[in-house]
């Protein structure tokens, strides 16, 4: 039979009759298990996971099938790291910052206190040296990454009391992630780093004073406003934070490279999805928490300044006992500097504006 006349002639069902399917189709079955660090419960985060799985399934043509586990199921919230590196799983997905106790790099890889918003994160990872850098960085822990999500700039979190002036931030016990908690123990409180699922309890029990999640659409499913009135912002400790993909080394070189393809389509699509959803949802559950009766409050300056200028100084710290921490942060800042001069001038300009105005 002539290859050419059955690809001219045939239907689809006729290309696989012939054995002339795309490669894709001819692959060998493979299943993954996914660790996820966030619980079901909050369909955003943690369904970015379920995205990632559903397109590879989908693009696979249910070849390869991912099958996606919530925090607690497989291992712990914060044992991902070590079930990926270890090949007890052979993929993530969480906050790399989670992880800075094994080395502070990793908090380069999610976000930094006054670090990159969102759009300036995803140009760091795919167009600057990020990705690059990161991966250089994730190969010591057998991981190959690849960006999950993103929030968006976070809000500051929910407080028994009002925050008049940084003198209010001393002895305060607070739920935060991430670098945060060292900046906050830097100007006076006491981080506490709590997973997701278990904030509630710990707050409405009295064990931490203060508590930082994500945002309006998370916060309202977990409650929070329901045990601390006031909410702050904005999140200066997360202006832009990524969620990865982390996968264990071998089992990704082990895929074929169509299925490497699909898996790097599959993290692009979540991505993007994450951050689709949250700001589609954050408007609508803000008023919700605000009829409620949450209150709404800025940050007071004495706090901002006070966080900024330790961030910085503890960058410095950093910078001069970790040599990994040091490559990466010194392209990071650079790129961070760059990115603010062209947004001072356009997108700030504009949002300011459009923000001002009755529509």
């Amino acid at each position: 039979m002539d290859r050419r006349s059955v690809l001219k002639n045939a239907g689809i069902a006729g290309v696989l009759a012939a054995g002339a399917a795309p490669a894709v189709h001819a692959q060998a079955a493979i299943r993954w298990r996914l660790a996820s660090s966030f619980p079901k419960a909050l369909d955003t985060i943690h369904g970015a996971a379920d995205v990632f799985a559903r397109a590879v399934k989908n693009m696979s043509g249910g070849k390869f099938e991912v099958s996606v586990h919530a925090a607690g199921e497989l291992m712990p919230a914060f044992g991902v790291v070590d079930g990926v590196q270890q090949g007890s799983v052979e993929i993530a997905h969480t906050a790399p910052y989670y992880f800075f106790g094994k080395d502070e790099t990793f908090a380069l890889g999610c976000a930094i206190p006054f670090g990159l918003n969102s759009r300036q994160m995803s140009a760091w990872m795919y167009e600057g040296n990020g990705m690059k850098l990161m991966r250089e960085f994730y190969a010591k822990y057998n991981i190959v990454n690849f960006p999950g999500g993103n929030t968006g700039a976070q809000m500051g979190g929910w407080y028994r009391k009002e925050i008049k002036s940084l003198k209010d931030i001393k002895g305060m016990k607070m739920r935060i992630g991430g670098f945060g908690g060292k900046i906050l123990e830097r100007i006076g409180g006491v981080p506490q780093n709590i997973p997701g699922g278990d904030i509630y309890p710990a707050l409405e029990k009295g064990t931490i004073d203060s508590a930082e999640w994500v945002g309006p659409y998370d916060d309202l499913k977990l409650g929070l406003n329901k045990v601390a009135p006031f909410y702050y912002y904005p999140g200066w400790w997360e202006g832009g934070p990524q969620l990865d993909f982390f996968i264990n080394d071998k089992a990704f070189n082990s895929l074929p490279p169509e299925y490497k393809a699909i898996v790097e389509a599959a993290c692009a699509q979540a991505h993007s999805d994450m951050q689709a959803k949250y700001d589609a949802r954050n408007p609508t559950a803000l008023k919700q928490l605000v009829a409620n009766g949450a209150k709404l409050r800025e940050f007071p300056k004495d706090v901002m300044a006070a966080a900024f200028k330790e961030s910085m100084a503890f960058y410095e710290e950093i910078s001069a006992k970790n040599e990994s921490w040091k490559k990466v942060y010194s392209d990071y800042s650079k790129f961070r500097a760059e990115q603010n001069l062209w947004f001072r001038f356009t997108e700030a300009r504009f949002d300011t504006f459009m923000q001002a105005q009755k529509l």
